[in-house]
């Protein structure tokens, strides 16, 4: 039994080291691939007062401005058939990097705490002089709620689409493991920016699975940027923490909110279940929800058409609440 016991111990020992090798070389291709240093130019950068953000900006500037918020690990281009379809409706179509995500600058003390996040939407806005419908997506929701929270004067409408919120959400200490920054980079490597495991990740929020292969190599293209695996690392426990002192995870913040809110939901979302849209209606008086029949986390590449269907009836129904 002795000998037994030892030869496990040794066993485990040789697996950890293996695991430690291949995360160490999965850090170092990371290296080798973030290379990259200019973004791409179908967008531009426009400065704010808190840094300069990638946007692309597509249709007539005197139309209704519609900001696009993405989720987390997304950017600007993931709303591409969206920016598209907004266009020819006669919208404007404003969507932009949130960092560390994309192209935008990023935070030189690494702060991606959401309530900083939402205060770099509403410095986008006043760079930009424009008073949007906001249409924010997953995670990006909560950067956005918190915009709203801050100033509702700033914008014409809020719409949630699956929104990453948090308001039943314990506060929880981050893992150990990835309290070391090295051992977060090393985390980030082995899957947020490791190009081979982007579609395994992506499929595991649809509940239409074939329409992941289609946006991997979208959201794998800014992954190359230089010290992506660093920033990501830095902005990881705004994911996996609560973000205390934030209004958004309160129901007061909720029902504080006067201007027109709609909420557009996947109804076979498992990554934030629907109830959590209906609870986010119930607080806020005079809301609407649109539930997606057939969908998941991300409805807007899951049927851009049945998406695009629904987010148009939700701004002819925030402008007509208005």
């Amino acid at each position: 039994m002795g000998r037994f016991i030892k030869f496990l111990l040794k066993l485990a020992a040789v697996l950890v080291v293996v695991v430690i090798l291949a995360l160490l070389a999965l850090r170092g291709m990371a290296a080798l691939r973030e290379t990259q240093t200019e973004a791409p130019r179908w967008g531009s950068m426009v400065q704010t007062a808190m840094g300069e953000v990638y946007v692309i900006d597509y249709g007539p500037k005197e139309a209704t401005p519609v900001l696009l918020v993405h989720g987390s690990v997304g950017w600007s281009a993931f709303w591409d058939e969206t920016i598209v379809a907004l266009e020819s409706a006669g919208y404007r179509a404003i969507a932009f990097d949130m960092p560390p995500m994309g192209w935008s600058e990023r935070d030189a003390e690494g702060d991606y705490t959401r309530v900083r996040q939402g205060q770099r939407v509403l410095a986008l806005t006043e760079a930009l002089g424009v008073k949007p419908v906001l249409v924010a997506h997953s995670f990006g929701a909560g950067a956005a709620a918190e915009a709203v929270m801050a100033d509702q004067g700033a914008f014409a409408g809020f719409i949630v689409v699956d929104g990453a919120i948090g308001l039943d959400a314990e506060a929880k200490a981050l893992p150990l493991p990835l309290r070391a920054p090295a051992l977060r980079q090393l985390a980030v490597s082995a899957t947020i920016t490791n190009p081979w495991a982007m579609q395994s990740m992506l499929k595991a929020f649809l509940h239409k699975k074939d329409r992941a292969a289609p946006y991997v190599d979208t959201l794998n293209a800014p992954m190359k940027r230089e010290g992506t695996t660093a920033a990501m690392a830095e902005w990881l426990p705004t994911l996996l923490a609560r973000p205390e002192g934030a209004a958004s995870v309160t129901e007061e913040g909720w029902r504080g909110l006067i201007l027109p809110v709609g909420v557009l939901w996947g109804m076979e979302d498992t990554a934030t279940p629907l109830a959590q849209g209906e609870q986010l209606v119930s607080l806020v008086e005079g809301s609407r929800l649109w539930p997606l029949e057939g969908l998941g986390h991300i409805p807007q590449i899951e049927d851009p058409g049945a998406f695009m269907t629904a987010l148009k009836d939700a701004l002819a129904w925030v402008e007509g609440a208005r």
